[in-house]
């Protein structure tokens, strides 16, 4: 569909020549500073997910501070950095954008973005369902400000939402009080500092068509738009999916597109896999990349129980509507592990699996209410490598875990992204959660500079352990063609407990083993092969928790 057709779709055909030209004129003012050259992810791609303020330096901001260290501990490895919210907030970790053209002063200032996105291409949030209760947009709605009429979507409280999907356990709609001391309740899918913006009025639309050029044109090669399944509320329906999000997002991409055809844009939806993907639209007018959040639940599942036969079936089943298009894979980030990606996969008792290893290690498990009023499961709020102690809590386990769980990200379709504290082998900071009362605080711990270099350079801890053996896998990774984001992919039937991975091209092919189990077993088919992470050839036996790049 073209821009006019998407635009008449949503908001129908009267007014509908206003939106374009207001949106051309968008593109007039951004036109000078956006022209780039088409660029495309490779395999020497890989993503570091991480906060502006992650590590305590002596440099004149936290973001440089943060820059230095990455400069000196992941430039080789990593070529894309996600900063998580960098702009002023007032709740969630960042998540609760007060002003969404400024960086936060307690992390730096636009200079600063701009220095680091001369080593790294960055991706930025694009936090565009909800924004603080403290913004000045909130303010000018309440003060009756006609520029700001409809900005958020005002409902009576007494209406039926009871279809509505909830992901979270507090209430829909909050109250909030205008200048005349009238009460309006809006809509507030997250928490009552995080208030939806009302997509239905097409002035929000252009404002965020604005700050998304603004955003491209201050450094961010990729955009994540976060709980944008969300966007569009019709009452009577779910409010999650529906067809004016995904046209609004089609919409964004073409005016990107435009004027800067190589930016990314990656859609978060939290949701099982089919409604996930349904993102990608066609494979050419939609998300160029979506998160592939079965994956992080479903895979620590399979090496917690030894069992690799839902992650095999679910791999097979996984499809792309285009080259154009690939996955986003990570195990862990800023927020815990999802579990709702693996309802109809993973049964109670396995779910079972993952929460027992959570408490186990000092973790949290967050709840979501259903429609029927009952409570379930919806974030393991854990450090990753804590989570894969198991129950059995032992260490040297975790650490042969993890490699191994992250050579599986390497080795998978798509652009591999690794969380800051997965990267450097940080553990669950059950502290921060205790003083702060917030479950996902165990893992979004701020580390000192020096601290974090000094036990990174004892040979022999878990942070030197965990950081070195990625970087030997990354580098790996990036020599083999096989691996680019977009190459050919396979998931070969095998004995369960390992998991197979195949990769080709046009000239290539590898094939990637892993023994998800402690036991060791016999893979005689793959006999003489050449691993490529042992250089030399395969025996044919896998130890427990052993991992084979072999080359055909």
């Amino acid at each position: 569909m073209t821009k006019q057709q998407l635009i008449q779709s949503v908001y129908g055909k009267s007014g509908s020549e206003k939106i374009i030209s207001e949106i051309e004129e968008l593109q007039k003012k951004y036109q000078l500073n956006l022209h780039q050259s088409l660029k495309k992810l490779s395999q020497k791609d890989v993503l570091l997910i991480t906060y502006g303020d992650q590590v305590i330096g002596e440099e004149h901001s936290k973001l440089s501070s943060l820059r230095a260290f990455l400069g000196k501990w992941a430039k080789e490895q990593i070529s894309m950095v996600h900063i998580l919210p960098f702009y002023p907030y007032s709740s969630d970790d960042g998540f609760s954008v007060i002003d969404y053209y400024e960086v936060d002063p307690e992390l730096g200032s636009w200079e600063d973005v701009a220095s680091f996105s001369e080593d790294f291409d960055l991706m930025f949030d694009g936090v565009i369902n909800h924004i603080s209760q403290k913004s000045i947009w909130l303010e000018k709605y309440l003060n009756n400000d006609p520029d700001f009429k409809d900005y958020f979507v005002e409902v009576d409280p007494n209406q039926d939402f009871s279809l509505v999907t909830r992901p979270r356990t507090l209430p829909l709609v909050h109250s909030f009080v205008d200048v005349g001391g009238n009460e309006r309740f809006l809509w507030t899918t997250f928490s009552k500092d995080q208030v939806d913006l009302n997509f239905a009025n097409p002035k929000v639309l252009i404002n965020i068509l604005d700050l998304l050029l603004f955003y491209i044109q201050n450094g961010a090669r990729a955009i994540r738009l976060d709980a944008i399944g969300f966007m569009w509320k019709e009452l009577g329906t779910t409010c999650i999916h529906l067809n004016q999000t995904h046209q609004l997002i089609q919409l964004m991409r073409q005016v990107i597109e435009e004027l800067a055809p190589s930016t990314l844009l990656i859609t978060e939806t939290n949701v099982p896999h089919i409604e996930n993907i349904s993102y990608y639209g066609n494979g050419f007018n939609e998300a160029h990349l979506v998160y592939n959040f079965t994956l992080p639940p479903l895979l620590a599942y399979s090496i917690l129980a030894g069992d690799t036969m839902k992650l095999i079936t679910w791999a097979q089943s996984l499809a792309l509507p285009s080259t154009q298009v690939c996955f986003f894979n990570f195990l862990a980030s800023h927020d815990g592990v999802g579990v709702r990606p693996v309802a109809g996969i993973l049964s109670a008792d396995e779910i079972g699996v993952l929460t027992d290893a959570v408490v186990s290690n000092g973790g949290r498990v967050s709840y979501k209410s259903n429609i029927d009023g009952t409570q379930s499961p919806y974030e393991l709020n854990c450090n990753y490598l804590s989570l894969l102690h198991g129950v059995e809590r032992d260490q040297e386990l975790a650490i042969k875990r993890m490699v191994l769980a992250h050579g599986i990200v390497l080795a998978m379709p798509g652009l591999p992204a690794i969380y800051f504290h997965s990267f450097f082998g940080s553990q669950n900071d059950i502290g921060g959660v205790e003083k702060s009362g917030i479950n996902r605080r165990i893992n979004r711990e701020k580390l000192p500079f020096d601290l974090l270099e000094k036990e990174l350079n004892l040979i022999g801890s878990t942070r030197n352990r965990v950081y070195s053996q990625l970087c030997e896998l990354i580098d790996l990774r990036k020599k083999q063609s096989v691996f680019d984001p977009y190459a050919n992919f396979s998931f070969p039937e095998t004995v369960n407990g390992v998991f197979a991975i195949e990769r080709r091209n046009d000239t290539d092919a590898v094939i990637c083993l892993f023994n998800l189990t402690n036991a060791s077993i016999e893979m005689p088919d793959f006999i003489d092969l050449v691993d490529l992470i042992a250089h030399s050839k395969f025996d044919g036996s896998l130890n427990a928790y052993e991992m084979v790049w072999l080359k055909k």
